[in-house]
């Protein structure tokens, strides 16, 4: 076994239960001491999602995995020793992020204004207009 897990095993068995409220309180006061890291505080700031005693980080890319990678082990003893429950984990899940399509002539602009609300085609030939003049 590697020597991180032997340190967390050799703890006194906690299990209290705990808030979503109250881990939210202890997550932000972790956030607050890691300010000097603007790319790690920006990363605990963003909002995570509680599955039993899991959290689970959104990830947007491969840097920040590595970046909750480096400071993990700190922020999961933070959060075991202030709520007072060693079964506390952190995890990270990668999300892909859509890629937004970029709309630069009038008949993008059209067409997708055009899926939000069918009803400017009946405007449109109404009107008599045409959307790539």
């Amino acid at each position: 076994t590697d020597p991180a897990t032997q340190v967390l095993e050799a703890r006194p068995a906690m299990n209290e239960p705990f808030t979503p409220e109250q881990l939210h309180l202890v997550w932000l006061d972790f956030a607050d001491q890691r300010k000097k890291f603007q790319a790690e505080y920006q990363l605990l700031i963003q909002p995570f999602e509680m599955r039993g005693n899991t959290i689970v980080m959104h990830l947007l890319s491969t840097v920040q995995e590595t970046m909750l990678n480096n400071f993990r082990g700190d922020l999961i003893s933070y959060l075991r020793d202030n709520l007072k429950n060693n079964s506390i984990l952190v995890v990270g899940e990668l999300r892909e992020q859509e890629e937004k399509q970029m709309l630069y002539t009038p008949r993008d602009k059209f067409e997708f204004l055009l899926e939000k609300n069918p009803l400017l085609k009946k405007l449109r030939d109404r009107l008599g207009l045409d959307p790539d003049y």
